[in-house]
């Protein structure tokens, strides 16, 4: 196999790991965006489940990653851009096609993670509202409707009333 072939084989193989990536990232959007109509929704039931389902992507985006940083690695010996290089480093420093190829992968990885970054913060907010209003709505019960039992099985005028929270939530 050729020199020339040899890279060709490595930068195809960056491309697929970029690729992936790409497809990753736009699961965990879909993924965050379900979340967000689970929170809007009030169905907290399934939020456990959702956020189980977005680690299972943040692992697989892991374990791509280390692929993609060998694979970078590989390239940037070859071309001399120095250790650990950002995408947009190895794609001004590739020979045609590759260059425009990675700069696009760039350019979508780009509006991936901001649009994510967007939701994440979104989501965020929300859950920060919920939790902010059942800590108002507790605060506001000061009288209770129903007295509880103290020790001597009688009951305690100034005790508060008891009070069940979704763990979900």
């Amino acid at each position: 196999m050729t020199r020339e072939a040899v890279a060709d084989v490595d930068y195809q193989h960056l491309s697929t790991l970029l690729w992936r990536e790409q497809e990753l990232l736009d699961l965990l959007l879909f993924k965050a965006e379900e979340k967000q109509y689970l929170i809007l929704s009030g169905k907290t039931r399934w939020l456990a489940r959702i956020a189980h389902e977005i680690e299972v992507v943040l692992d697989q985006l892991r374990t791509l990653e280390v692929e993609r940083a060998a694979a970078t690695e590989a390239i940037a010996v070859r071309l001399g851009t120095g250790v650990n290089p950002s995408l947009r480093q190895l794609a001004e420093a590739a020979p045609a096609p590759w260059n425009d190829l990675l700069a696009r992968h760039h350019e979508a990885l780009l509006v991936l993670v901001t649009d994510l970054r967007s939701l994440s913060d979104a989501n965020r907010e929300l859950i920060e509202g919920g939790l902010a209003a059942i800590g108002d709505a507790l605060l506001s019960v000061r009288h209770p409707s129903a007295g509880t039992y103290g020790a001597t099985g009688r009951s305690e005028a100034g005790s508060s009333r008891a009070v069940t929270l979704d763990g979900a939530l």
